[in-house]
């Protein structure tokens, strides 16, 4: 390896990056290699190169992660019922906190809420799953956001319904109808599912 390809190295470490944060794993040497279009060997050896660096944190034999996996941790308040007029964050509202990794959320306020019945299933949330929600007041179209109605919080698609000049929550479940509303309280748009595999 006279020659030194630091596209290549790049392509590496994005690769670990954008696999680990789908998958919570990183890929094996294999993977990256077929990404890369590359012979194992040759990825072995820029691995190696990039662990010796510390542009790479070896875990155990197989796995590895990125700097910015190593990222600091935060914890994110799982919250119970909101209540309008009552901040999300407010003591009585928090039930615990779920360490994570800044790398994996990314940058702003996070809460976290436990999905409830099955209106949001086509979109693969499920009851007992925990969303991650970055807390914002507006939300694009198409995106899953928490939103007050009746001092309940609910989990829906954002839409904006120009032709009825209102804003449609859909629910991704066909048994469920939208929900036509003049103008909705936005709490925050989800972000990440942490499922349970019991």
């Amino acid at each position: 390896m006279s020659v030194r390809n630091f596209e290549l190295e790049e392509r590496i470490v994005s690769y670990i990056q954008g696999y680990i944060d789908e998958y919570s794993v990183s890929p094996t040497v294999r993977e990256i290699a077929t990404y890369c279009g590359c012979a194992p060997s040759n990825i072995q050896r820029y691995i190696d190169r990039l662990t010796s660096e510390g542009k790479l944190n070896r875990l155990g034999t197989r796995q590895f992660e990125t700097k910015l996996n190593d990222s600091p941790m935060i914890h994110i308040p799982l919250v119970g019922v909101i209540a309008c007029g009552t901040p999300i964050l407010a003591e009585q509202n928090i039930q615990t906190y779920i360490p994570m990794r800044r790398s994996i959320v990314g940058i702003g306020e996070f809460f976290a809420l436990t999905a409830k019945g099955d209106s949001m299933i086509d979109a693969g949330i499920e009851e007992g799953d925990i969303v991650i929600v970055k807390i914002q007041n507006y939300a694009f179209e198409g995106q899953i956001v928490v939103a007050l109605i009746d001092d309940e919080a609910t989990l829906k698609r954002y839409y904006i319904d120009r032709k009825n000049k209102c804003i449609r929550l859909h629910p991704e479940n066909k048994k469920y109808d939208d929900i036509l509303l003049k103008d909705v309280l936005i709490q925050g748009v989800a972000t990440k599912i942490i499922k349970s595999l019991e």
